[in-house]
């Protein structure tokens, strides 16, 4: 069972990939998708408004990590990137734990074979830069 938070993950992902896609309005897309009724709406508004808000912001993260052109990412990476960064940027509530996990499995679920570990190696780096205290004392347990 899927928890509301990870629904609306999984809405905010499908909805922000048709944005790049399309350029039309993400929150719309969103609010247009299944089961968008019966999850977290509120986080999936947050999720998809803050992500479009802040591309350059979360562009500016995200670069600085990638072995290769941010364009010539799948759009299912760029999202599952895009909507991690700003959680880490935006939510520090949600531990970074919860947070690389959550781009993890979003990526298993919609991404290609081994994105995932693509996904989850640019959040650690970012993760480090945004919370350095938080991922040194997940690193070195006192």
């Amino acid at each position: 069972m899927k928890t509301a938070r990870r629904q609306a993950r999984e809405i905010a992902l499908q909805a922000l990939y048709a944005w790049q896609l399309s350029g039309g309005d993400p929150v719309e897309e969103a609010r247009g998708l299944e089961g968008f009724d019966k999850g977290d709406r509120s986080f999936v508004e947050a999720l998809v408004v803050g992500v479009r808000d802040r591309v350059g912001e979360l562009q500016g993260l995200i670069v600085p990590h990638l072995d290769r052109d941010l364009a010539r990412l799948s759009p299912v990476e760029r999202s599952i990137l895009y909507i991690g960064a700003f959680e880490l940027a935006a939510h520090p509530e949600t531990p970074f734990k919860v947070v690389l996990n959550e781009a993890i499995e979003l990526g298993k679920s919609f991404g290609g074979t081994e994105g995932y570990r693509f996904v989850n190696g640019v959040l650690e780096k970012i993760a480090a830069r945004l919370r350095p205290d938080e991922v040194g004392r997940a690193r070195n347990p006192a």
